[in-house]
């Protein structure tokens, strides 16, 4: 499938959680496209094509030190994305207080450090910037396993639009809504490329979406392309699922 050409030449990226899966992706897309990228993580890494910063973007100061390193390489900050985050599935009943905490902290707290601190350089310097926040499906349906996660994917859709009014017009902030992935994560929590399988035919597209149907998005959002947009959440999820009452009506018997 050929991919839509982006040129970010002369521009700089920082791209959080970029050393595997959806990030890995993201990071390698930017980098193709010309950019100048800054990533990310919690160990050291090796990221083709991109700076690696071993931090936690739950601490503040972390956070300001993976903007700062994007500075002090290429003097400026064009994009930030959004994307550290994840969740082991848990029940609601069965969750800690150190648990939620770290959820939320990783999933909403870490991204507003990092917009802040992207702010604070974005909004003095010529042509502003972009910030992208990857977000879920989960945060824009029930997610049984995942209450937390969603409820902290779902903050951040919103938490992205807020920004997009009180940061304009320097800085344009929008989030990219993932779907159902097919990562080495997501094989295995759906059972192996048999429940993969029936997983994928649940969605109108007919396929799990990849990390670089998510890094599109991104590329598109930052773009020149999407200068009037701003305050957008930008759902990539193949058209979604289809509808339980459909499928019950289909084996009326419940086979």
């Amino acid at each position: 499938m050929t991919q839509p050409t982006f040129d970010f030449s002369g521009k700089v990226v920082v791209v959080t959680g970029g050393s595997r899966g959806v990030g890995a992706g993201i990071v390698a897309a930017f980098v193709a496209a010309g950019a100048q990228v800054v990533t990310c993580g919690r160990n050291e890494a090796e990221v083709p094509g991109a700076v690696f910063v071993a931090a936690d973007v739950r601490q503040p100061e972390q956070a300001n030190l993976v903007i700062d390193t994007a500075i002090s390489h290429f003097g400026r900050l064009d994009v930030l994305v959004n994307n550290a985050g994840g969740s082991p599935s848990r029940m609601a009943a069965d969750m800690s207080p150190r648990f939620i905490d770290a959820i939320l902290a990783l999933n909403l707290t870490s991204p507003l450090y990092c917009a802040q601190a992207a702010h604070r350089v974005m909004s003095v310097q010529e042509g502003g910037g972009s910030i992208v926040s990857v977000s879920s499906v989960s945060g824009i349906r029930p997610s049984p396993g995942a209450s937390v996660y969603a409820a902290a994917k779902a903050g951040l859709i919103s938490l992205s639009a807020t920004l997009a009014v009180e940061w304009a017009p320097a800085v344009r902030v929008n989030c990219v809504t993932a779907g159902l992935l097919e990562t080495d994560a997501g094989d295995e929590h759906y059972g192996g490329p048999a429940g993969l399988a029936r997983v994928a035919a649940t969605v109108p597209l007919g396929r799990m979406g990849t990390p670089t149907d998510v890094a599109q998005a991104c590329l598109f959002l930052a773009s020149d392309g999407a200068t009037y947009i701003s305050g957008a959440n930008l759902v990539v999820h193949g058209g979604g699922e289809w509808p339980a009452y459909m499928s019950a009506l289909a084996d009326p018997a419940g086979t």
